[in-house]
């Protein structure tokens, strides 16, 4: 991480945080981050299936490098031997706008190249739904060189407008 994924100018500075993975059974890590996240992860039936996966599925988590805590996970799912989605991410609150999500974003980009996946894509609340919440989530992504794709208001239904955003490798 550099200065600039902390929001901080003057040159780089050491990052307090390390990421860690892939990894697997971080389903007590998912459950209390996305707990912690009831804008985002309000539907307890999803807390529990991303949970789940996040104890089979690769996932990378951020720590702080004076603990073991978990500030924020990611958790890979192959969707096609080219493609892999962002399944889930979460960062505590407290921890938002520090460079984490970027962090984990960039480190499971490496990963996901190295296993010869050639595209990352994620899901999230389309435009057409003005959540401010959901707009920081977009321009996160964007941020990141995610490029919107397609709204899909049928995945989700209409009151849960889907977009998906993909990244190329």
């Amino acid at each position: 991480m550099t200065a600039a994924d902390g929001g901080q100018t003057g040159g780089p500075r050491k990052s307090p945080h390390r990421v860690d993975g892939p990894l697997r059974g971080q389903g007590a890590a998912a459950d209390r981050i996305l707990r912690a996240l009831p804008d985002w992860f309000g539907i307890e039936s999803s807390i529990v299936e991303y949970a789940g996966a996040a104890e089979q599925l690769p996932t990378f988590v951020v720590r702080a490098l004076a603990g073991a805590d978990v500030l924020g996970l990611l958790t890979l799912r192959p969707t096609s031997p080219r493609a892999a989605e962002v399944h889930v991410m979460g960062v505590l609150p407290r921890h938002h706008r520090h460079g984490i999500g970027r962090a984990l974003v960039e480190q499971a980009a490496v990963y996901a190249r190295a296993e010869g996946f050639t595209l990352l894509h994620v899901k999230t609340l389309a435009p057409s739904d003005p959540d401010p919440g959901y707009a920081a989530t977009r321009a996160f992504y964007e941020a990141l060189d995610f490029v919107p794709l397609e709204e899909l208001p049928q995945v989700w239904g209409p009151q849960n407008p889907c977009l998906i955003l993909v990244r190329p490798l």
